[in-house]
């Protein structure tokens, strides 16, 4: 390169990491755009919905889809699309709040069993592994049975705990891989000659290194936790009426009127389906955008 065209030369510009993000990942950014809309419908739902979620008409009871009502009426008269507008707030709420907590719980365990091993590891994953042997919802269903129910700032607080306790195991598992690693570090080692405490080392050293993992697992748990919940509410154990939940909307009267009024399933099953949907593509894409070894 002669000496002109040296200085003419520019450093192409590096493009924005969520630019980045949505060239190699268009179905994760698809999925993405669809959790930011939902999450802002969620929010406005009073700006949004044309009707009062709760407001009976018993005069328009099964009333099949129209401009006045888009998506029909249920047995109660009540508009299904503002029900499923306000539905989308239960389910976030409970979503994001479960897989946090279960999240957030199994990575610091997962860290902890890394850092200490030995009898300390060989115990904590003894009772992951008791936690494993249970399916998640039926482990949701055993601890939402025995908690049973307790609003909080309408939030069923034993609801988010029952769905999220069932992540921790799971989480754990995956985090605590990335940190036996991290732990034979040489940064980790020069801590402990330092004198650093452990809790100073595992929070400040270890933790912040499997931010990656982390991130994947509670995404990917987010979906889960929105199935959980209607499949908790569909059995009369999470949300009850009158709050609309997707799950909830999908029993009692429904499961009786379905061939008259096949709307009032079809709509909360499609919600679920395309919320679920949304957060595994966006979960499977950050999961492959943040791995080294398939990062492009």
């Amino acid at each position: 390169m002669s000496i002109a065209s040296a200085i003419t030369y520019k450093i192409p510009k590096r493009r924005h990491p969520a630019v980045q993000f949505m060239l190699h990942q268009p179905l994760g950014a698809g999925g993405l755009v669809f959790i930011v809309v939902m999450a802002l419908v969620a929010v406005f739902a009073p700006l949004v919905t044309p009707y009062d979620p709760l407001a009976v008409d018993y005069g328009g009871m099964l009333a099949a889809p129209s401009w006045q009502h888009w998506m029909g009426t249920d047995s109660f008269g009540r508009d299904v699309f503002s029900r499923i507008i306000y539905g989308a707030r239960t389910a976030l709420a409970v979503g994001f709040l479960a897989s946090f907590l279960g999240s957030t719980i199994g990575a610091i365990i997962g860290v902890m069993s890394a850092y200490f091993g030995g009898k300390i590891d060989m115990l904590i994953q003894g009772v992951m592994d008791i936690l494993l042997s249970f399916p998640i919802i039926v482990l949701a269903l055993v601890v939402v049975a025995m908690l049973g129910q307790k609003i909080v700032f309408g939030v069923d607080v034993n609801l988010i705990i029952a769905i999220g306790i069932p992540m921790v195991p799971r989480v754990s598992r995956v985090v605590r891989a990335s940190a036996l690693a991290i732990r034979e570090l040489p940064y980790i080692d020069a801590a402990r000659a330092a004198g650093f405490s452990n809790t100073r080392i595992i929070f400040r050293h270890m933790v912040p290194n499997v931010v990656a993992p982390y991130l994947i697992m509670l995404t990917a748990y987010v979906a889960q936790a929105i199935l959980s919940e209607a499949s908790l509410s569909f059995l009369g154990l999470g949300v009850t009426e009158p709050t609309a939940s997707w799950g909830l909307m999908l029993s009692g009267s429904a499961a009786d009127f379905y061939q008259q009024a096949p709307w009032m399933i079809v709509f909360p099953g499609l919600a679920i389906s395309l919320a679920v949907f949304a957060f595994n593509l966006f979960g499977d894409s950050l999961r492959d955008w943040l791995d080294p070894k398939i990062k492009i």
